[in-house]
Parts: C-alpha cells; structure tokens; sequence
C-alpha cells in the first residue's frame, strides 16, 4: 500500500467517522417485495433493506423513517412517519 493509499484511507475513514449514520425519509411505493422511493433517483428494494418488527406490516404510500448504515449499502427502516 503506497503512501498515497494510506492518506485516502485515512481521510475517509475520519469523514466516516464524524457521520457514522444518515437519516432519510422514504415512500412505501409497493409491497411483495417492498420498494422504498427515497427521492427520484434512489428507489430501495428489499435485498437493501432492513426491517424491524414494527415496519413488518407497511402499505402503499407510507412514509417511512429510513437510518442509512455507515457504507451506504443497507438501510434500516425504523418506523412508519405520522
């Protein structure tokens, strides 16, 4: 590992550090399996998703509390927004 590749490593570990997790909010688009629109262009579908017992039962059109895990590959769906 060069030098270079120590400091990149380094400087992102650091930004990733001082934001460990983001808070979203989603759209229920459908379900079997669910698909969660964040905004236009990011559409969640399940393999991206992890729900917790209260988010088992969310229909069409639901807003949703989404936490994004550090790395930016999975999401935890928290709860349904009233």
């Amino acid at each position: 590992m060069s030098m270079l590749d120590i400091v990149k490593a380094t400087a992102v570990g650091a930004v990733n550090a001082q934001n460990p997790v983001n808070v979203l909010f989603g759209t229920v688009r459908k379900t079997g399996p669910i698909e969660i629109e964040v905004h236009q262009k990011l559409i969640l579908t399940d393999e991206f998703l992890i729900m917790t017992e209260s988010t088992k039962e969310l229909k069409g059109g639901d807003r949703v509390v989404l936490l994004r895990v550090q790395g930016g590959h999975q999401f935890v769906v928290m709860d349904k927004v009233v």
